[in-house]
């Protein structure tokens, strides 16, 4: 009974908390926080750290905040603080799910809280640090459907810890050098080297979910394998990502395979949504495309992703000679 007490009062707590957070996130902004944390004095650091996490609790915008922290306390400790805080933020809103609120972040949650249960399931923390790189899911809800899936607290922390670093890192110095440009103490030419590194690490925050989608690609198939589960009949979808003119051109396609072309896969990829969480065999002349193709379907959700190695070229001579 005062287990019950206990989360109707969390919860309706974190209700409130989120209410009073909707309804003042617009007072929210830079300045102003620079001008609160920076009364605090020697304190500084802690209380803009306890405001992370507080913010991270209650779903206000983080991004504020990590820029906020750039500019407060420069690239090196901004970064500190910011990872410090968003990790801990989020380690607090996963256990507040996992052993008090789980009701309310089912509700909350919907439908996403199935693909997101499911993708852990079969990946673990790949999972986790693909969604931490790719904002597929908000961030502060993510930090809350994670709690309820069956991932270990530890491995969650070390992943949301190493893959939310890069941004945070990135963001924080785009924060200071913006910091820095508004107050007008540097020169030109330091202007415009501080914006050349922003742009750098933005950069390598773009390129790691390529990285990261290459790591959830499922193992290659080669073309037996591939007919040994066409003859079983597995709920498989066969996607042709060569063009229209090739599907149907001289090589020809597998029976029952799906065409679409990779230049149309991201406008077109609504079609195949029923196969998010199903398996997938990409194939096109070689697998150079069908390649190119699986990280965009990663990128998408898509978790049971396979390549066709050589494709249809490799197909034609076992089975077409």
């Amino acid at each position: 009974m005062k287990t019950k007490i206990t989360r109707y009062l969390i919860v309706s707590l974190m209700l409130s908390g989120i209410l009073l957070a909707i309804l003042y996130r617009d007072l929210l902004d830079v300045k102003a926080l620079k001008q609160w944390v920076q009364g605090g004095g020697m304190a500084a650091p802690l209380i803009f750290i306890l405001l992370y996490i507080v913010a991270t609790v209650f779903f206000l915008p983080g991004s504020i905040l990590t820029l906020a922290g750039g500019a407060l306390f420069g690239p090196v400790s901004g970064s500190i603080y910011n990872i410090v805080a968003a990790t801990i933020g989020g380690a607090v809103s996963f256990l507040l799910a996992r052993y008090l609120a789980s009701d309310w972040v089912s509700r909350k949650s919907g439908i996403r809280l199935k693909q997101i249960t499911e993708g852990v399931d079969k990946e673990g923390w790949r999972f986790v640090a693909f969604v931490r790189l790719v904002p597929l899911f908000p961030f502060n809800l993510l930090n809350y459907a994670l709690g309820l899936t069956k991932i270990k607290f530890s491995h969650y922390v070390l992943a949301s810890f190493i893959c939310m670093l890069p941004g945070a890192v990135a963001y924080t110095y785009l924060g200071y050098a913006g910091s820095a440009a508004v107050a007008g103490d540097i020169s030109i030419s330091k202007m415009i080297q501080l914006g050349s590194i922003a742009l750098g690490l933005i950069a390598v925050v773009a390129f790691l979910p390529r990285l990261i989608g290459r790591l959830r690609q499922g193992a290659m198939l080669s073309v037996q394998a591939l007919k040994k589960l066409i003859d079983q009949k597995q709920p498989l979808l066969i996607l042709d990502v060569r063009t229209a003119k090739e599907f149907y051109g001289e090589q020809g396609h597998i029976t029952n395979a799906k065409n679409i072309a990779l230049d149309n896969l991201d406008e077109q990829i609504k079609e195949i949504s029923a196969y998010i969480e199903k398996p997938i065999a990409l194939i096109c002349t070689t697998d150079r495309r069908s390649a190119k193709a699986a990280l965009l379907l990663a990128k998408q959700g898509y978790t049971d992703v396979h390549v066709v190695k050589g494709g249809m070229t490799d197909w034609i001579k076992m089975y077409n000679a």
